[in-house]
């Protein structure tokens, strides 16, 4: 297994420009910051080029209607993954981090918990459907087959465990085979003249291949199954933890989901499909400051125990860097939305452009608002980021209730746009133990001073 005794494994320095190499050369944890990130990008690069390709040749192939009925399968189903990963991700990464000794009962534990709170999950995701729309026999079949999805949550211990090592290469390794391989099988669906439900069968098959290869990788190249124990006293502890986690992630799931659920209900499927490939293209960006949070997480809580300056310094870098990322993306789109929609999906979907235009600016607030979770974590302030989440939940809802009558699609983005500001920025300012956090997202919006403290900037 790599080591940052040996930055050489990470990164071959003699393609790196000499100015860079001066600076990286002799800090082996920047290294493998640098090192996992990039593999999370090839990742989600990857994912983005080839899973637009094929979700745009799907959404032509189905047209609005029905891809916008696949799309609230997705996103009902989606509304119900907080409760299956009942909060534990951040968690477990934080624990197999403070006591790598107890690495076995912690992965075990979360194991357990993670398939009971799939069956949960599953369970509520059939009585929901069922009261929602009981005469829609396709919405029924398309959300129980996607829903199944939530019994395979169990793998995801395994991506946990090498998150903590910051080893996430055989996570990208697992995840592109296995999504590879099924893009090609729903290529071939699309040649075939399937019918809808079958594309759900594809999306459900590629998360149980997954799955499996996930928890293979994880017995072949990082942890001895037979180390694994389950303990009553130590699940009470994580879920003790996890529990605002849980609720804060179900409130951001609803206020990230719920729009599209809304808008099959009130409208009609086709209005989801044409803002759903709008979300497509603006959502494609979101696996940025995910990829950067998965690879900076263990540092920022190394340095919370051991230097407070360094690490209130860290969590600005991060802070600069997400908004300025954002910005970068939001700017060109806003102008190039409907021209990069029509092209994408076409003229049926023309319509979209305008939505993207205003949903691409949530961007800006969702990277604010991942970078600010490991404020959270560190601190173990859950709490505060359930009510910054739960917050965030009830004014779109409530946005979403009073713009999707009159606008639509477009009202639905503007919600988004305005909850996502509420719960990642605004919020932080009610309290008084956020309001440093706000002064620093805050200071992240002055491009001199950013680049100042850039130039300046030792990981």
């Amino acid at each position: 297994m790599e080591t940052a005794a040996h930055p050489g494994k990470y990164i071959d320095l003699s393609i790196v420009p000499d100015i860079l190499r001066r600076r990286v050369a002799h800090r082996p944890n920047l290294l493998k910051v640098i090192d996992n990130i990039g593999w999370l990008f090839f990742d989600k690069v990857l994912r983005m080029g080839v899973g637009l390709l094929v979700g745009v040749w799907i959404a032509r192939y189905l047209g609005p209607e029905q891809f916008g009925l696949l799309s609230f399968a997705t996103a009902f189903v989606g509304l119900f993954g907080a409760v299956a990963g009942l909060g534990l991700q951040g968690i477990v990464v934080r624990d197999i981090v403070r006591e790598p000794a107890g690495k076995g009962v912690t992965i075990g534990t979360a194991a357990a918990l993670q398939f009971a709170g799939g069956l949960l999950a599953y369970g509520l995701i059939l009585l929901v459907i069922f009261w929602l729309r009981p005469e829609d026999r396709l919405a029924l079949v398309l959300v129980a087959i996607l829903g199944s999805m939530m019994l395979f949550k169990v793998s995801d211990v395994a991506t946990y465990w090498f998150e903590s090592q910051v080893l996430s290469k055989y996570t990208v390794m697992v995840q592109n085979a296995s999504f590879l391989a099924f893009a090609v099988v729903k290529i071939v669906l699309i040649l075939l003249n399937a019918p809808l439900v079958l594309f759900a069968w594809a999306v459900m098959g590629e998360a149980l291949v997954g799955a499996v290869l996930m928890l293979w990788v994880f017995r072949f190249y990082g942890f001895s199954l037979a180390e694994l124990r389950a303990s009553a006293s130590r699940a009470k502890a994580m879920l003790t933890a996890s529990w605002p986690l849980l609720l804060s992630g179900v409130a951001i799931t609803v206020y990230m989901k719920v729009d599209q659920i809304m808008l099959g209900q009130m409208i009609g499927d086709t209005e989801v499909g044409l803002y759903s490939a709008a979300t497509r293209v603006s959502e494609v960006w979101y696996f940025v400051p995910m990829a950067v949070m998965a690879s900076v997480l263990p540092a920022i809580l190394e340095s919370r125990m051991a230097d407070e300056a360094q690490y209130y310094r860290r969590l600005q870098t991060l802070f600069d860097v997400m908004v300025w990322l954002s910005v970068c993306v939001a700017v060109p789109m806003t102008f190039l939305s409907t021209p990069v929609v029509t092209l994408l999906f076409g003229s049926d979907y023309a319509a979209a452009g305008e939505v993207l235009s205003v949903h691409i600016w949530a961007a800006i607030f969702v990277f604010l608002g991942v970078a600010s979770s490991n404020w959270y974590l560190a601190e173990n302030r859950q709490m505060l980021s359930m009510q910054r989440a739960v917050l965030g939940m009830l004014v779109n809802v409530a946005l979403n209730l009073l713009l999707i009558p009159s606008y639509g699609a477009l009202g639905a983005a503007w919600a988004t746009v305005l909850s996502y500001a509420t719960a990642a920025f605004f919020a932080d300012l009610l309290q008084g133990e956020t309001r440093r956090i706000f002064a620093m997202k805050v200071a992240s919006f002055n491009i001199v001073a950013v680049t100042t403290r850039m130039a300046r900037s030792r990981w």
